[in-house]
């Protein structure tokens, strides 16, 4: 009995030891940025060999968020500046799913970015070895951010460039 006592209390001793280690830190997530994705001689099953792009390039998505974005008038009043950066999937067939929005800017831009991004049109998807897969990507989209944007009236229409 003296023996059953003591293995129980070895036991309980050893439990409360292995609660009271502390978890390992969360792995963050990687972010896949133009231009760094490069071969590797031992590729992980989950890394493209080519990004997903948005068909015409950089320059075709500014030419959708000029056409597209509307500057809140609440966010003019308040005189807010910046990007609302964004996070979608780039499905295999190129669609949009899961948009989400990373950094905030304020109520308004958020829910105009989310609804430019649910106009957005299918991307060219990212491929491994051959195959679309599919891809997070992070996207910030300007708002009156007069270092990458001029904001022009134009007999009373904005533009952006």
């Amino acid at each position: 009995m003296k023996q059953l006592t003591l293995l129980l209390f070895v036991l309980a001793g050893s439990l409360t030891a292995r609660a009271q280690q502390p978890a390992a830190p969360a792995k963050q997530p990687i972010e896949l940025k133009p231009g760094q994705v490069k071969g590797q001689r031992k590729p992980t099953p989950n890394r493209p060999d080519v990004p997903p792009q948005f068909v015409g390039g950089a320059k075709a998505l500014g030419e959708f968020f000029q056409l597209n974005v509307k500057y809140p008038e609440a966010a003019g009043v308040k005189k807010i500046m910046g990007n609302v950066v964004t996070a979608f999937t780039v499905e295999a067939d190129g669609r949009i799913s899961n948009p989400t929005v990373v950094t905030s800017l304020s109520p308004e831009c958020d829910a105009e970015a989310l609804r430019v991004l649910a106009l957005m049109p299918a991307w060219k998807p990212a491929t491994r070895r051959g195959e679309p897969m599919p891809i997070q990507v992070r996207l910030p989209i300007p708002f009156g951010n007069s270092s990458t944007l001029v904001v022009e009236k134009q007999k009373g229409k904005v533009k952006f460039e």
